[in-house]
């Protein structure tokens, strides 16, 4: 089935959104409902998943002008489609309680191929919706959310790896702990490390905890959840006798509330030179704040050893007073250096390239 590419630039205000001097945001595809995370094909489609709307797209710029000609579902009726993977050819897809696979779709996108179910061993919990992604060692790394706001459950609030045999987990580990829910992650293009996004506890005031920036470069370490938040914040009902000391910290407190979710390193030739290597976080945006803080798209400046040096906005405007008619979700680096964003509530991507 496909959706058809309309003209809808009118309906989402793009003069609204604000950039560094020399970048232009403009829409790569304007109906793509609940645009949630993106992964690019080896030929060049986009696949998009969704939350609400149960839809995994394939997205296609048929003639190279950096506009989608057609956007086609490829599968639906799926609980909580959120993340997408491709690898070797194949689409791998989050489904909550699953992990499922549509082989050789990219030769398939007008006839898509059942999907396989790779396994259905992840609980049906709150927080349930994954981000997934094939790491440099070639597993699929996979998050298992908290089942709460904030409570101390067995197995939970994790990052795992699967190694992947044809149709089968051969091998599961888990890779962090004390993670509450990161809804994305991505590695370093030089060390090769994981760095990951994770949101923070709700009901403690508008102002605490913060969310963060983490890294895990190898296995086994605890990030602190549910006993302690951000750098220092005891958690005031499972914190009592902890140190904050013995858990990793992050590499940077994000705001409080901005709800995190994709993140990548830039690694294009397109934007400035200080761009290069450096963070790019789509901040969700906080629900349960007085004052709404978030709705946008953030950069972590890095020094050489990896540390944050700064933290700010790099594409603000999707909040308008208390009012947001967008909410990011992910971003992905293009082979010409562009910056594609999700927008889950407007259902649009867009493209963000720089002219100088």
């Amino acid at each position: 089935m496909s959706i058809s590419v309309q003209a809808q630039a009118a309906d989402v205000p793009l003069e609204k959104l604000k950039l560094p001097d020399g970048f232009k945001i403009e829409l790569y595809a304007d109906d793509v409902p609940n645009a949630r995370h993106m992964a690019r094909g080896d030929k060049g489609t986009l696949f998009v998943g969704s939350r609400r709307a149960g839809k995994v797209y394939a997205v296609v710029d048929t003639d190279g002008d950096h506009k989608a000609d057609e956007v086609k579902v490829v599968a639906e009726g799926l609980k909580m489609p959120t993340g997408v993977a491709f690898k070797d050819g194949d689409l791998y897809v989050s489904a909550v309680t699953s992990i499922l696979r549509l082989d050789d779709i990219e030769s398939n996108l007008d006839n898509p191929p059942k999907p396989v179910t790779i396994t259905d061993q992840f609980p049906d919990k709150h927080h349930g919706w994954k981000y997934i992604a094939f790491g440099p060692d070639g597993w699929l790394y996979v998050p298992i959310g908290a089942p709460c706001n904030i409570c101390e459950e067995k197995d939970y609030a994790n990052i795992q790896r699967l190694k992947i045999e044809g149709d089968k987990v051969a091998k599961t580990e888990t890779w962090a702990e004390g993670v509450r829910n990161t809804v994305g992650f991505t590695w370093h293009p030089q060390t090769k490390h994981l760095w990951f996004t994770d949101n923070g506890r709700d009901m403690l005031g508008d102002d605490i905890p913060p969310c963060e920036l983490n890294t895990a470069p190898v296995a086994g370490k605890h990030f602190g959840y549910p006993y302690c938040h951000g750098n220092d914040i005891v958690d005031p009902e499972f914190g009592e006798g902890k140190q904050c000391s013995a858990y990793v910290a992050p590499v940077q407190e994000l705001g409080p509330h901005v709800a995190p979710l994709g993140v990548k390193f830039y690694t294009g030739d397109q934007f400035p030179a200080e761009y290069k290597n450096q963070v790019l976080i789509a901040e969700h945006g906080s629900w349960n704040r007085s004052k709404k803080i978030g709705y946008r798209v953030t950069l972590v400046t890095l020094d050489d050893e990896g540390n944050a040096t700064s933290y700010e906005p790099f594409i603000d405007g999707w909040l308008q007073g208390e009012e947001a008619w967008g909410r990011p979700v992910d971003v992905l680096v293009m082979p010409d250096g562009a910056l594609l964003v999700s927008d889950d509530k407007a259902g649009v991507i867009y493209r963000v390239s720089y002219e100088g």
